[in-house]
């Protein structure tokens, strides 16, 4: 016998739901109000497997409304097919907000999905990209996934889409390569062993694994940080090398691309153009400008393809606000101490006579370049910083072209962001170079300006000192800061003096690259069980660990050298997701030190002037390592001695020197920042109506709920099963679980989520980060146990007292005639196209609706108003009724549900697959192939799970 998909089947003594994945020997089952975590595939040769009926409720296990409204809130919880426009809203462990839902309208619009996501940073790029993802794969449109980012990110990557999208995905990395090809069939290559990839961009670039990725590659492809591979056609470096790549996956007319950045123009109109390339090759040809009613089409067509929004566009977004936390910017200033001056100005005058000194080859020149820049910024760090370098031998040393000295020089000194070394980034430069003819001589002073800076430890480090101030009195604010540092021994060195100053209470941790990715987030997740907590860390952590939920202020104790890595570490905690209503964050630099105000006032200052007119960040115009190096170059080899120039208040003779190429470049940044405002005004998707996406969202919440019905659920079944619950505001409730029975905790897993010494937990339904919370969604493993165990106890009817009942009367003065409300389950069999196979490929669908009519079964008169409808599950019994009365009016509904009341409901049931098909269609009506023969149909009898009769109060 053949079973469709949907269908009921009764197989070990138990009810199934027949899944779209089965065939004519296997079937693959899930069972009634079970989860996916319980899907069972029998093979039909050997087992046993007959048609089932849903049995209707018994009048004998009888309950009232607010019953009957906990079965209801249940089964709604446990879909995992829901209808509705969107397949896979019913199983992702995130509730979207409305403006995320853009994108995703966005991408099934287009066939191929070819799409770039350029919101501003924290607004939820990763989460716009999953919801696409796994909507094409519950749709079948696709069947593999890869995700091409920057290696520090990818564990990030992996977390997301396992825990917000039960997406399990392999990391690809250098360190994991040799492992996954061993659990690789022989002639089966890891492309195809592993269905869900992350990808290291850079370790997958190089010429001999490029190639057989690109034949190879997913149907689907999500790039991040999409702006590091567009290139303008200057050198042949890493850049070059990634856009070879995912220029050859683009070339690929059918397969689906996501390009992620914050950034997508930078200032260079070719690089701007080979990103749009990837989504159109005749997008390169586009015009600079595209303003002008004679460019409407260009910016029509552009804009099907391209999204980029900033925070206040979406800040307020169909009535519902995203809060982002209001933000304290401050610099704060430390004076040298007297002997720290006299130290400065020895590094200075050394790395002077480094710098000019023009003996031996170009690439020599170039090594004492980096040297001694390295050795300024150390000393600028911390005096641990000034000595470790000082005793360690150049990373730049061995460098044998000049090309290798700048590459290693610039990847040790500078602060890139588009670097594909990014694990070492916080490792001590160096000074020493061995091979210089004088070896001897050099090493002997750097040696005895070791020992200087040596014992400048501690008290005497005046910025040491101001810096724990400033902490301290951000502890006793309520603040939970990060203290950015440069380099490790920096990091290491502020960590233990705050340890040392800071109250007992306060728990202190350091976070440096020494640690691998999962214990630096251990390390983290550590820190964050203490109340008050500190934590201390490098630029390790400016991207990938989402810090938000832990963390509310900055203090940038290095300043950094590039704007777009302090955004970097801002964005670690000013993003969707801050519990915290405010941050703060700390800009520390050293008064009349020279290095620190050449890159707080001609980068940074200026960089936050144009977010703070503007609401966007627009990188700097040009290349920023250009910028420090010219800058720098005037100090060591055209500027005054540094007791002339750095030590004066305001800087006039270095103002002279740089003033004209400061100015050049605040109007380049100006004027990058007013087209950058332009481009984010037209591609903002206005184009997308606020009417269509409340429509479609409307219908995902009517179908699975939203946090709030997440919350009133929970606190009333946990009630119901004798837990002390306290609401609290927010979509907060504290649950002690000390009288809860044990059979309800194990369905819930609790012993995953308590501890031996309390019986407590603190839920939040609303926000993740909240301090002291377990965050909970629908699909989280307490809420999917207590939904599963409520409906599955309320449907077997060997199971005495269930807090859900089938089956109520309830006398109230709500109702002037006698009305029955029908629970009611429907699963619909959806065939769609495929890409792949070309045929129609059948996926299940589940909904619960409410029905009302009023008066006698066989003269039933139907209500309409769904409102009115709804209401009823809320009304309170206002009068008792004897049980056999109750029995009474539950038979007559129940002895005439087949002769009177399921033809319409059948009839019902062909309306909705018929609106169901209409919505597919509609979301995805710019794509011919797939809506075309789109067919629902419902799986009929349909399930009543509840019978509800409302009689009027006697007067």
């Amino acid at each position: 016998m053949n079973f469709a998909a949907g269908s009921l089947v009764k197989a070990r003594g138990r009810e199934w739901v027949v899944l779209p994945e089965s065939d004519e020997q296997l079937l693959l089952l899930r069972p009634l109000g079970g989860t996916n975590e319980e899907i069972t595939g029998i093979y039909l040769p050997l087992e046993e497997v007959g048609p089932a009926q849903f049995k209707l409720p018994d009048p004998e296990q009888w309950g009232d409304a607010h019953t009957g409204k906990l079965l209801r809130d249940a089964i709604r919880l446990g879909f995992r097919s829901s209808s509705g426009p969107f397949r896979s809203f019913g199983h992702i462990a995130v509730e979207p907000r409305p403006y995320q839902l853009v994108p995703l309208l966005m991408a099934l619009r287009l066939d191929p999905v070819r799409l770039l996501i350029a919101d501003d940073v924290g607004i939820g790029k990763t989460v716009e990209a999953g919801l696409i993802a796994r909507e094409l794969l519950d749709r079948h449109e696709v069947e593999r996934l890869a995700v091409l980012c920057p290696p520090h990110l990818a564990e990030q990557w992996q977390l997301e889409l396992k825990e917000k999208f039960h997406i399990d995905a392999e990391l690809l990395l250098a360190s994991t390569v040799s492992r996954l090809e061993r659990n690789c069939p022989n002639d089966v290559s890891l492309f195809e062993q592993y269905p869900y990839l992350i990808i290291s961009i850079d370790f997958i670039k190089a010429d001999r694994r490029r190639d057989q990725f690109i034949r190879q590659c997913p149907e689907l492809v999500i790039v991040d940080e999409a702006h590091t591979c567009a290139y303008s056609g200057e050198g042949r470096g890493s850049r070059h090398q990634r856009f070879q790549l995912v220029s050859a996956l683009a070339a690929h007319k059918d397969r689906h691309m996501i390009l992620l950045t914050a950034t997508p123009h930078s200032g260079d109109e070719g690089a701007f153009r080979s990103l749009l390339s990837f989504l159109n090759e005749e997008f390169r040809e586009l015009p600079p400008q595209l303003s002008g009613r004679e460019n409407e089409p260009l910016r029509r067509r552009l804009a099907e393809h391209f999204i980029q929004r900033r925070r206040r566009d979406i800040q307020i977004y169909l009535d519902r606000e995203t809060p982002f936390p209001e933000r304290d910017d401050t610099d704060e200033s430390y004076e040298p101490s007297t002997e720290y001056k006299r130290l400065i100005e020895k590094v200075m005058s050394y790395a002077r006579e480094r710098v000019r000194d023009k003996s031996g080859e170009k690439n020599r020149q170039r090594i004492r370049w980096w040297s001694a820049l390295a050795l300024l910024r150390s000393i600028a760090s911390s005096p641990a910083a000034a000595v470790a370098t000082l005793h360690n031998r150049a990373r730049v040393a061995d460098a044998e072209t000049v090309e290798d000295a700048d590459r290693i020089g610039s990847q040790a000194v500078l602060d890139l962001v588009d670097n594909e070394a990014t694990e070492g980034i916080d490792v001590i430069p160096g000074s020493d170079i061995e091979d210089e003819a004088d070896t001897q001589k050099q090493r002997g002073r750097l040696k005895a300006l070791a020992k200087e800076a040596e014992a400048l430890q501690g008290e005497k480090d005046t910025k040491l000192q101001k810096a724990v101030q400033l902490v301290k009195q951000m502890v006793q604010e309520g603040y939970r800061p990060i203290i950015f540092c440069r380099f490790i021994p920096t990091a290491e060195y502020v960590a233990k003096e705050l340890r040392r100053k800071l109250p007992k209470q306060v728990e202190v941790a350091s976070v440096t690259g020494q640690l691998p990715p999962a214990e630096r987030e251990e390390r983290v997740l550590q820190l964050a069980e203490h109340e008050q907590r500190v934590l201390v860390c490098t630029d390790c952590l400016s991207e990938g660990i989402n810090l938000q939920g832990y963390f509310n202020a900055v203090l940038h104790y290095d300043l950094s050298w590039n704007p777009t890595r302090h955004e970097q570490r801002e964005g670690r905690v000013d993003r969707f997701g801050q519990a915290s209503s405010r941050i703060k964050v700390i800009s520390f630099y050293g008064k009349n030190n020279i290095i620190d105000e050449i890159v707080l006032d001609v980068l940074l200052r200026k960089h936050r002037q144009i977010r703070s007119q503007l609401g966007i960040s627009v990188p700097v115009p040009v290349d920023s390592e250009q910028v420090v190096n010219a800058l720098f170059e005037e100090v060591l080899l055209q500027g005054s001695d540094y007791v002339e120039t750095a030590l004066q208040p305001g800087l006039i003779g270095f103002e002279q020197t740089v003033h004209s190429q400061r100015e050049q470049l605040s109007r380049d940044w100006d004027h990058s920042a007013r087209r950058e405002s332009n481009v984010r005004t037209i591609f903002a998707q206005h184009s997308i109506k606020v009417e269509e996406v409340q429509r479609e969202l409307e219908a995902v919440q009517a179908s699975i709920g939203i946090s709030d019905d997440v919350a009133r659920f929970a606190a009333n079944a946990l009630h119901a099963y004798g837990a002390f619950v306290t609401e609290r505001p927010g979509n907060i409730l504290d649950v002690n679980f000390a009288d809860v029975p044990l059979a309800v905790r194990d369905a819930m897993n609790l012993h995953m989520y308590l501890n031996e010494r309390s019986s407590s937990l603190r839920l939040s339904f609303e926000q993740t980060g909240v301090p002291g919370t377990l965050y909970v969604n629908r699909t989280h493993p307490l809420i999917e146990g207590l939904a599963n165990y409520v409906m599955d106890t309320a449907l077997d009817s060997e199971v005495k007292d269930p807090v859900a009942r089938r089956c109520g009367v309830i006398r109230t003065s709500q109702v002037q005639t006698r009305t029955t409300l029908l629970l009611t389950r429907f699963r619909f069999q959806i065939h769609t196209p495929s890409r792949q196979r070309k045929e129609l490929q059948p996926l299940l669908a589940e909904d619960c609706r409410l029905f009302a009519f009023q008066g006698a079964p066989q003269s039933a008169v139907w209500l309409e108003d769904e409102q009115q409808i709804e209401a009823l599950l809320g009304v309170q019994a206002e009068a008792n009724i004897a049980p056999p009365q109750i029995k009474h009016f539950l038979r007559q509904v129940l002895d005439s549900y087949q002769e009177h009341l399921e033809p319409h409901l059948e009839q019902m049931a062909r309306k909705y697959a018929e609106e169901l098909r209409e919505a597919h269609r509609r979301v995805r009506r710019s794509a011919s192939l797939t809506i075309r023969n789109i067919k629902v149909e419902p799986q009929l009898p349909l399930d009543v799970l509840g019978v509800y009769v409302y009689l009027p109060v006697q007067k």
